[in-house]
């Protein structure tokens, strides 16, 4: 008998190479290369890959069409989820037929999030199959009763090998099919073990041909590496047509789910959810739940008005300054890029009086939030002039723009939605680039407060030595409803 040819493929981007060798080519990856055992595809059934048959085998060519004709575009009719949280990061809704990746750390709550969204769509009437290749189906029942989701229109099994998986779906004609995970999902034909390149990659293509052909919605779970990408090629993240990553932290209840992409909807689209007893529950007003443990006139602390996708949403900053013994200072950033930071303090050196050059610097952003948006710049400054001057910050204000390198206040994207998500939750004082004051004349005259317009960053610590000498001479908070006026700086 011939001996079966073998190729050597890399777990990190799936190049493949004839002979082993410490460091892909591909993408510089080391000791990533693993031996498979290659298939003849003109004998084997994976010389079908994907979902679009062309008509080519009946020599009738393929379908065209020319873009000039009148195409009509099909309206998609999306099923409510039962959470309206995702629902907001799906756009909108369950699409028939839609191909989905789920991914995030081990114990997060994927397979809890799948099976209460299949008690929610079980109860709009649809069918779902929910498949495990990690647990036994005793195992996986008893987490979904636990959860509250015993509908009869939801149906558990324990099964690996993808062949069956499909034929299950073909016999019980899911409208949602769920693969727990895709892993652990392996084809027979393919000799390579569950979880490889070659496996993970077919046996997705077979799941889209499933899911395109016959309508059935395919959610996968996929798992991730210690770096938080989703493991296997990257291949799987292009052929599905939402990536959603659920995110959260041990020491914290809530978990956030973040659609990375999304065929059917807006990207970076951002989901809130808390972690009880009973399963997650989703939270309809991120901002108050961010903010409830705020203090009163803090030092180091401020609050910025963020925007996650289309949603506002408010978040607290806190920065600690403390004179260091040291002959190079630290430089902690949590859920902040500790480079930008660096850019910051510099920022402030050159162009204002503050002088943080012998002073231990932490930034911390409270919740366990991720910012990414530069228009945070403006309260991480805000917090680091706060605690390094020690001088409190009003409550009541919300901070929100980008800073440049030599020292300008740059434009923030979408400030209307921030400026009425802050007035929403009783802010009455707003600090925002003054590049934005012409886009904001005909809102400025509805806020029921005051704007400072800021050109510079050395504009900065006057405008919160007069917030806070403001703060002193009230006795009690200024009330939401009273004539907005304005300070241009």
């Amino acid at each position: 008998m011939a001996k079966a040819k073998t190729t050597f493929s890399c777990q990190e981007c799936g190049s493949s190479f004839p002979k082993w060798e410490g460091k892909c080519r591909g993408c510089g990856a080391w000791n990533s290369l693993v031996e498979e055992v290659a298939v003849d595809t003109k004998k084997s059934s994976l010389n079908k890959r994907g979902w679009s048959v062309s008509d080519s085998e009946n020599k009738k060519g393929s379908r065209t069409i020319k873009l000039n004709d009148k195409i009509v575009a099909k309206k998609e009719n999306r099923t409510s989820t039962g959470f309206k949280e995702l629902d907001r990061v799906l756009g909108g809704g369950l699409v028939k037929g839609s191909y989905a990746l789920l991914g995030g750390d081990p114990g997060i709550g994927k397979s809890t999030l799948l099976l209460q969204m299949a008690g929610g769509l079980a109860s709009q009437g649809l069918n779902l199959l929910y498949v495990s290749g990690e647990e036994s189906v005793d195992q996986t029942g008893l987490r979904a009763q636990r959860l509250g989701v015993n509908s009869e229109r939801v149906e558990v099994a324990a099964e690996s090998q993808l062949e069956d998986i499909l034929a299950m779906a073909e016999i019980r004609k899911p409208d949602v099919l769920i693969v727990d995970s895709i892993q652990t999902v392996y084809l027979a034909e393919l000799q390579s073990a569950p979880g490889s390149v070659s496996q993970v990659r077919e046996c997705a293509a077979r799941l889209m041909s499933l899911a395109k052909s016959s309508g059935i919605s395919v959610f996968l779970i996929g798992h991730v590496t210690k770096d938080g990408n989703i493991a296997g090629p990257k291949v799987l993240e292009h052929m599905v047509d939402t990536v959603l990553s659920f995110e959260g932290d041990n020491s914290h209840q809530f978990r956030l789910l973040r659609a990375l992409k999304n065929r059917f909807g807006a990207t970076n689209e951002l989901g809130v959810f808390q972690m009880e007893h009973a399963g997650l529950m989703e939270v309809t007003n991120p901002s108050e739940f961010f903010l409830e443990e705020r203090g009163v006139d803090s030092i180091g602390s401020s609050v910025f008005a963020a925007l996650e996708g289309t949603r506002p949403l408010l978040c607290e900053v806190q920065a600690l300054t403390t004179q260091s013994t040291m002959h190079n200072p630290r430089r902690t950033a949590l859920g902040f890029d500790v480079q930008r930071v660096h850019l910051l303090l510099a920022v402030l050196e050159r162009h204002s009086p503050v002088q943080l050059i012998h002073h231990d610097v932490f930034v911390n952003i409270v919740g366990g939030l991720k910012l990414t948006e530069p228009c945070a710049d403006l309260a991480v400054a805000a917090a680091l002039i706060s605690s390094s001057q020690m001088q409190e910050i009003n409550a009541s204000t919300c901070f929100f723009g980008e800073v440049g390198l030599t020292g300008e206040i740059r434009a923030a994207s979408f400030p209307e939605d921030r400026l009425r998500e802050a007035q929403k939750l009783g802010f009455t004082n707003f600090v925002l680039p003054f590049s934005n004051k012409k886009h904001l004349k005909s809102l400025e005259k509805k806020l029921q407060g005051r704007c400072y317009w800021i050109k510079n960053i050395n504009q900065l610590q006057p405008i919160l030595k007069t917030l806070a000498e403001e703060s002193l001479k009230k006795s009690s908070p200024k009330k939401i409803g009273s004539p907005a006026s304005e300070l241009d700086i």
